[in-house]
């Protein structure tokens, strides 16, 4: 009784690991999906500052649609599917905010900070709704659609949409990751430029 006690609780440590890499209880995914930014801000010093100076990158809202670890396909108008075997390595609100301050860091040159609005304040605080993070089957297209909200120390709100779609895309993991990944860096890259220029 004694051994079978300790061999439970030597398989015990195993168990536990199995039960995080399942997801539902069946077979994990062969990859996993993740968005990797295009541009890096270059090793070493990235500037110093007060934190109410810095440009603040908040976690986007989404809709239940996108607050999941699937990729939604727009069947039609009120129809939404999954693409199969898609499942992303975190939920896409949160891996767009580090694309899109990474990016930010890149082009700017400004200390960036990320979090939330209860954790930390700053100078310009970036903000808004991703709407579209997903594939539509009418189209055949992979979009991605981001609505960005910028606040600044004086309180003057400026906001504008953005949108970006990769054409001729099968419904299958393999073409829509790196569709999305590529869709992804380009809205954040235009929401860096814009955020620059001012404009």
């Amino acid at each position: 009784m004694r051994m079978k006690t300790k061999t439970l609780a030597a398989l015990a440590p195993f168990a536990l690991l199995a039960g995080c890499v399942s997801l539902g209880g069946g077979e994990p995914p062969d990859q996993l999906i993740s968005l990797t930014p295009a541009q890096r801000a270059p090793a070493g010093e990235m500037g110093a500052g007060k934190a109410g100076e810095a440009l603040v990158v908040l976690d986007p809202d989404t809709d239940r649609r996108l607050d999941v670890l699937r990729v939604p396909v727009q069947i039609d108008g009120s129809s939404i599917a999954y693409v199969k075997d898609a499942v992303w390595v975190e939920k896409p609100a949160r891996q767009f905010r580090r694309l899109l301050a990474e990016t930010m860091r890149a082009k700017t040159g400004q200390i960036v900070i990320e979090g939330s609005d209860f954790e930390v304040t700053g100078k310009t605080i970036v903000s808004g709704r991703l709407l579209d993070m997903g594939y539509d089957a009418q189209d055949q297209a992979v979009i991605v659609r981001y609505d960005a909200v910028v606040t600044d120390g004086s309180g003057t709100v400026r906001s504008r949409r953005f949108e970006a779609r990769v054409p001729g895309i099968a419904a299958e993991s393999s073409q829509v990751a790196p569709a999305l990944n590529s869709a992804a860096n380009d809205i954040a890259q235009e929401v860096a430029d814009w955020l620059v220029g001012g404009a």
